[in-house]
């Protein structure tokens, strides 16, 4: 039998990260759709941010991508987030917006080039030192298009390279985080497109590299939850990208396209002690059409219901089944859990926190929507390259 006073004082500690970028219009390579109010500059970001935490009460930081958030004083927007309530998070650093990196960044047959990208890594870390961030999180857009274009082996040699010279930079407290993707932008080799690649890379690097699990950087049918369990056992699972996709990487909200894939993530999470461990629990999402932050607000409570569930699977119970060899009680342990409605109980805990039980509500109340549409009249939108 589960204990629910334990249930909820695991929930009282969860933290989600939210991306800067996702309060900024975005769009696919079509089209970028602009919407009325959307920040024009990084502390507006926050400012719609402190709003996400403010309903959820489990949205404390909010992640920065250079340069589309650089501005002149890093501490001071470090101070503006905890005047309203927050921490600068994550950095992420963007080696695939320059015309430069047609061939790739750190991986470009270019030494100049790679010279380039290097020092803006560099500069990310040094933004870390301005905002007392701890992350660093590199995705790199680096691959081929065709075979023969370049050398694999050798594109490896420049990745390594490039990460041990932002390895050694990197200060006290401060950790790197190694995200993965199979395809996109490049379509014959990615430098970096799966799990085994980024984990390779950090253990030879050292306890302060750490891979990030994109939950839409996947294959179709890709047991997610098994590179999970995998990395958590070995001590380098840093963060999670949370976010969801039917076909490739969609970037939508999280738990949209697979509720139950989010909930064996979620267990495994638990099981393998991640939840109590240094493991970031990030969104990054692009929200096109839908309106951002009721948009960003359910994705962390769909984060939240995912673990909810997690925690209610009666552990005892299922080792006693899977150690009888007992396939469909064991099976239907973790199913009773994912079918558990648990928005009475995370309504009951919000309530308990202070917080509005029903946080979409509680923000479609607040009067901010209206209030930045007309505050945000003019100017130029945050979007992507902005």
């Amino acid at each position: 039998m589960t204990d629910l006073a334990a249930v909820k004082a695991a929930l009282r500690t969860q933290a989600v990260e939210t991306p800067s970028w996702a309060y900024g219009n975005s769009g696919t390579r079509f089209k970028v759709f602009a919407q009325e109010g959307v920040p024009r500059t990084p502390q507006e970001k926050l400012e719609d941010a402190a709003k996400v935490h403010e309903f959820t009460g489990v949205a404390p930081t909010v992640a920065l991508h250079i340069p589309w958030d650089r501005v002149d004083d890093f501490g001071a927007l470090g101070k503006f987030a905890e005047d309203h309530g927050l921490k600068l998070g994550a950095i992420n650093s963007n080696t695939f917006q320059d015309d430069d990196y047609r061939l790739g960044s750190v991986c470009h047959p270019d030494a100049t080039v790679r010279r380039k990208a290097l020092d803006h890594l560099l500069e990310c870390v040094d933004i870390m030192d301005a905002t007392g961030s701890a992350d660093l999180k590199l995705w790199f857009a680096d691959g081929t298009n065709y075979p023969g274009q370049d050398d694999l082996s050798a594109r490896q040699d420049r990745l390594a390279e490039a990460l041990a010279a932002v390895y050694e930079r990197l200060g006290d407290g401060q950790r790197m985080l190694l995200e993965y993707k199979f395809f996109e932008p490049a379509f014959y080799s990615t430098d970096v497109p799966d799990w085994g690649t980024a984990y390779a890379h950090c253990l030879k690097l050292g306890p302060k590299a750490q891979v990030v699990v994109d939950t839409g950087h996947h294959a179709p049918g890709t047991n997610i939850e098994f590179i999970v369990a995998t990395l958590l056992r070995e001590g380098k699972l840093g963060a999670f990208d949370f976010n969801s996709r039917f076909y490739a990487d969609d970037d939508l909200m999280v738990g949209a396209a697979d509720p139950f894939q989010l909930f064996r993530i979620m267990y495994e999470v638990i099981r393998g002690g991640g939840f109590t461990a240094d493991v970031a629990f990030m969104l990054d999402q692009c929200h096109n059409i839908e309106a951002k932050i009721p948009a960003i607000i359910r994705s962390v409570m769909n984060v939240q219901e995912a673990t909810a569930k997690a925690l209610l699977v009666d552990r005892d119970a299922l080792g006693v089944a899977q150690r009888d060899g007992d396939v469909l009680g064991a099976n239907a342990v973790v199913m009773d859990a994912y079918n558990t409605d648990v928005r009475p109980l995370l309504r009951e805990l919000r309530e308990e926190q202070g917080l509005d039980p029903d946080p979409i509500a509680a923000y479609r109340s607040s009067g901010w929507q209206e209030r930045i549409v007309v505050e945000r009249a003019g100017g130029q939108q945050a979007g992507w390259g902005a």
